[in-house]
């Protein structure tokens, strides 16, 4: 029955002051009907732009909460790039907490850095990976990043050579894909990749301890909301949750250990496809951006232990699907010499090994697929490992432990992508450059700023790592593994508090150098301090301290290329002084003018400078430049002796 408009006007004047109950005894009418009416009223009530106002509430929230944590400098920077100077940038050092979301000892990056405006003579090359491509365990400077760098600069001493290391530990594809666009941004010239070990424990990965779901959509959404303050906020609250909850005993051992959340991987295993899975589909998206950009990427497949790293977990089974059981044939065929066979059994048990810190062939297949998809160059660091090895597998010969190469192997890869450059013509009137390649290679390797401390750094981060699991059934602990090194030297200390936390490896080597210059072992010294200033040839001071070192001790020669590379990478009055000064002694006049006029003009002040430049002019027989040169030497200094009697004998000269 329909309602009558008085009954209509009644119900909306008591709408709100009575009950549609109570309404509906009133008009007696059925209580359905009333109540139906009194509905539509509601929805007459509220406009649609109610809903739209309360939908855009939250949101307005959020964004006032997002500007205030910013405005309060709340959290931590999750920028790409940080600035050092008003010149130069560098991969933020914090920039892995965007990936780690539960481990607090996060791993660092090299601190490599670049020009914020890129040079026109300048060659820059970025290094995506994990820590095979950062170095380990001789990191930072052990990695193939350093033959690389150092090649060039051998091949281009004109140009500006900027290789950037953005390799890290215990990160995979994820973090690859999304540090790429803002990679890109800086107009890398090349782009080398080395990186798949971690698709599984790496952070975000498959079986990691830190994942965000096997959704590879929602990990890589969530990886672009992470700069976000807000977003910071929300995790962190949700740590903070989880800590309640956690075991109160706290997790030691190695990132490695700590990483495998799901250590049990069987291949073909939906956590094992997943994997593959977003390892393909992030490499396929970090390459057609590549291609996008026109930027050309070198891909190289990635080595690994075979014939001396046993399966970490298998099955018992004695028959092929078991790892341990190929790895037990792989040994048997190598005995009799049937290293064909041997290395088929050792790739298989590599591929069924289930705790997947060795990447399958899988993704070598999928590396070499998309550099074939896209028509970028591929090197195979597998091939060239087996062929430099006995009987054709690689062992402990070039590996340190399961996947990290020995400093030999770290040089093959660097080899391997610096020879690729040059056969693809990547690099700058290139087509010379092979004839000497051989001479080259040998000159880098013996010249590789890689010194005793280094490799002493390397061993104990080695004894750590293998004293956890999975390498041992039974981990130590961290102090008693320390304890248990073997400390003989001074050397062996500083390598500890290296590894102890205690000192960073710049400290370190110089520490190891200052001991060395006591000692009067300048060999050693040199080498200590070459390796620090590769590592960090920004800071200008470590050139003017060898320099004055050397100066000190009237080791002229010697003291010579650190001025010279002190005044390229900043021009100052001491430098420019200096090389003036022994250009002059070596007759090299010419050249002595031309840096003794930059330091005047740098620093008018130093009358030895005016002085040297004056006795230069008078080599050169330019009397009146050498004596116009002098006064300004007596009037900086009057009572400068040997300049009183350079001006005597100019004023003679002149008389004549």
């Amino acid at each position: 029955m329909a309602l009558s408009n008085r009954q209509k006007q009644f119900i909306e004047k008591k709408k709100g002051k009575l009950t549609d109950k109570h309404i509906a005894k009133e008009l007696n009418l059925p209580f359905e009907e009333v109540s139906i009416y009194s509905n539509t009223l509601v929805k007459r009530k509220y406009p649609f732009y109610f809903n739209f106002i309360l939908l855009l509430f939250p949101i307005l929230l959020i964004i006032i909460l997002e500007i205030s944590l910013t405005l309060f400098n709340y959290g931590e920077s999750y920028n790409q790039w940080e600035i050092v100077d008003s010149q130069k940038m560098m991969l933020n050092p914090e920039i892995a907490k965007r990936y780690f979301y539960t481990t607090d000892a996060v791993p660092y990056p090299s601190q490599d850095l670049f020009d914020i405006q890129k040079k026109k003579n300048s060659i820059r090359i970025f290094i995506l990976g994990g820590s095979s491509a950062a170095g380990y365990p001789f990191t930072p400077n052990g990695s193939f990043a350093r033959y690389v760098k150092k090649r060039l600069e051998l091949v281009y001493p004109n140009r500006t050579i900027e290789v950037i290391n953005t390799a890290m530990a215990a990160i995979n594809s994820y973090s690859l894909l999304d540090m790429m666009p803002g990679i890109l941004k800086q107009k890398p010239d090349i782009i080398l990749f080395y990186a798949g070990h971690n698709e599984y424990y790496g952070a975000l990965g498959a079986g990691s301890l830190e994942t965000l779901g096997n959704s590879r959509w929602l990990v890589n959404q969530m990886l672009k909301a992470n700069k976000y303050k807000t977003i910071q906020l929300l995790r962190n609250f949700i740590k903070s949750i989880m800590s309640i909850f956690a075991s109160s005993e706290e997790k030691g051992g190695t990132l490695m250990s700590r990483m495998a959340n799901d250590q049990m991987i069987k291949l073909g295993s939906s956590v094992y496809q997943t994997g593959v899975n977003q390892f393909e589909g992030n490499l396929n998206e970090m390459l057609q951006m590549a291609k996008d950009a026109n930027v050309k990427v070198i891909l190289s497949d990635l080595a690994c232990n075979l014939k001396d790293q046993a399966p970490f977990v298998s099955s018992n089974k004695n028959d092929e699907s078991s790892a341990k059981y190929n790895y037990k044939k792989g040994k048997e065929n190598l005995a009799s010499n049937n290293f064909g066979k041997a290395l088929e059994y050792f790739q298989k048990a590599k591929d069924l090994d289930a705790l997947r810190f060795r990447a399958p062939s899988e993704i070598n297949l999928i590396i070499k697929n998309l550099a074939k998809k896209f028509n970028f160059p591929f090197i195979s660091s597998v091939k060239k490992f087996n062929e430099i090895s006995d009987a054709g597998i690689v062992g402990n010969n070039l590996m340190t432990d399961h996947l990290h190469p020995t400093i030999t192997g770290y040089q093959e890869i660097g080899e391997l992508f610096f020879s690729k450059m040059l056969e693809e013509n990547l690099l700058p009137n290139s087509k010379g450059v092979l004839a000497t390649s051989k001479k080259q290679d040998l000159f880098i390797r013996n010249n590789y700023n890689f010194t005793h401390l280094d490799s002493t750094i390397g061993k104990y981060r080695l004894l750590i790592l293998k004293a956890d699991w999975p390498f041992v059934k039974t981990p130590k602990t961290l102090k008693h593994v320390i304890e248990s090194f073997n400390v003989q030297n001074y050397s062996d200390s500083l390598a500890l508090f290296v590894i102890d936390n205690k000192y960073s490896w710049e400290r370190a080597h110089r520490k190891m150098a200052k001991w060395f210059f006591k000692q009067g072992d300048i060999k050693n010294y040199l080498e200590e301090m070459d390796a620090v200033i590769f590592q960090y040839p920004f800071v200008y001071d470590y050139y003017k301290m060898v320099a004055n070192n050397l100066i000190g001790l009237k080791m002229f020669d010697e003291a010579l290329p650190y001025l010279y590379k002190y005044d390229k990478v900043k021009e100052n009055a001491y430098a420019s002084k200096w090389i003036g000064i022994i250009e002059l002694s070596k007759k090299k006049n010419k050249i002595a003018i031309k840096h003794l006029k930059k330091s005047v003009l740098l620093n008018p002040q130093d009358a030895q400078v005016y002085y040297n430049l004056a006795g230069a002019y008078l080599l050169e027989e330019k009397y009146k430049l050498a004596l116009e040169t002098i006064n300004y030497c007596l009037s900086v200094n009057p009572n400068f002796k040997r300049a009183k009697n350079l001006r005597r004998q100019l004023l003679q000269v002149g008389k004549k």
